[in-house]
């Protein structure tokens, strides 16, 4: 039988073939390693210009599935675990995906779709624009679509505020030209017949009795008259002067009625719309700017009558309640509004109004009054049956001390 016996080559070429194994296996080890870091430092980079984008991100399946959000969807939407929900509940509270989401043109048209919409969040409308980009892959089960949603509830609401100011200044500059050219032959007017009043009563023996009752009458109805224009004109000089910081004492009673003269002429032409006016007297005044207000009275009153058209009932109503709130009632027998469009109502540009007939940037100037006055409005409406928006607007201190005596 042959020696087998193991000899010192043998094992020292064993031991050099697992010293190659071992070395070949660090540098494998070391490669891994490498890779990691990389697929690690591109991960961090991912992260961080994720992080950087201020808008809400996140990526849908085709049936609307969110996949995956960033971190401003976390700290908008009050929901820890969004993953895996449909998109439409979230931000609608609905079981059907939404008319206007991009998501399903961006997957149809394999492109870049744009759409812009408004959502309840946390209690608060709030507008976005969104943009949706179609996100395909041969290795993905299924397509997906990538969201992002812009905020520009601010940059709207600064716009409206915008294109009412210079909307309230050119009526300024208008109102003021009117005053001019009204007022000179309007004091002329006066002038003289209050020159015919003084000089009636040496007529009165010279003329027959019922002459001069005209005359007296005319006489008076022309003076009586020209206070009226005087009136207006002082009324449209109020409401269109520009006073944005100039807080005084303000009767309710007298805001409701000034503005009231101002659409007389507009009430006479439509005889069927029937006027109420239930005001409390004695009203405590407030603190506010009359201007402003009169325009909250004004815009009110205007969709009112919009609202109605033909024919119906208009019922202004101020009250005191508990002692410490103004409230204003504008009451109509209009159209009413429709239930979906109620949470809406007070967003910039909004309107149901034909085009031409308003720009939707009434009732949000009016609720940014209101507001800062340290008041609120709220809305009620029957669709088919009218609408009543009512007005509450805190007593000053002082004021509110008074009633409480």
């Amino acid at each position: 039988m042959p020696n087998m016996q193991t000899s010192l080559e043998d094992l020292i070429g064993i031991e050099h073939s697992k010293l190659g194994f071992f070395q070949e296996l660090r540098h494998k080890l070391e490669e891994i390693k490498r890779s990691n870091q990389e697929l690690e430092d591109q991960r961090r980079e991912i992260l961080a210009i994720l992080d950087g984008i201020t808008d809400l991100m996140m990526v849908l399946s085709e049936d609307l599935r969110i996949i995956s959000v960033n971190h401003v969807f976390r700290e908008m939407i009050p929901d820890p675990e969004p993953e895996g929900k449909y998109c439409y509940t979230i931000f609608r509270g609905e079981d059907h995906p939404c008319p206007e989401c991009p998501a399903f043109r961006s997957l149809s048209s394999n492109s870049v779709c744009r759409a812009t919409a408004i959502f309840k969040l946390s209690d608060r409308n709030m507008r976005f624009d969104m943009v949706a980009s179609p996100l395909k892959n041969p290795d993905w089960p299924q397509h997906r679509v990538l969201i992002f949603k812009r905020d520009v509830t601010l940059e709207k609401e600064y716009q409206a505020k915008f294109y009412q100011a210079e909307k309230m200044a050119t009526i300024g500059v208008l109102a003021a030209g009117v005053a001019h050219e009204v007022n000179n032959p309007l004091a002329a007017v006066v002038g003289f017949a209050e020159g015919i009043k003084r000089r009636l009563p040496q007529l009165e023996r010279t003329i027959d009795g019922e002459l001069y009752g005209d005359l007296k009458e005319y006489t008076d109805t022309i003076l009586k008259e020209c206070l009226r224009c005087r009136d207006i004109v002082k009324t449209l000089l109020t409401f269109s002067r520009h006073a944005p910081a100039s807080l005084s004492l303000v009767a309710l009673n007298s805001v409701v009625s000034d503005t009231l003269r101002l659409l007389q002429h507009e009430l006479s032409k439509r005889s069927g719309i029937q006027i109420k006016m239930e005001l409390e007297e004695s009203l405590p005044v407030i603190k506010g700017n009359e201007a402003q207000l009169k325009q909250v009275v004004l815009n009110l009153l205007t969709n009112a009558l919009d609202a109605i058209k033909d024919s119906g009932c208009i019922t202004v109503r101020t009250f005191l309640e508990r002692g410490a709130r103004l409230c204003l009632e504008i009451r109509d027998t209009g159209c009413g509004i429709p239930p979906e469009h109620l949470d809406k109502l007070f967003e910039p540009f909004f309107t149901t109004k034909p085009v031409g007939k308003g720009i939707g940037i009434g009732l949000s100037t009016c609720y940014n009054i209101v507001h800062d006055h340290g008041g609120s409005i709220q809305v009620s409406s029957n669709s088919g049956q009218g609408s009543s928006f009512t007005v509450v607007l805190p007593l000053s201190e002082e004021c509110a001390l008074e009633e409480s005596l």
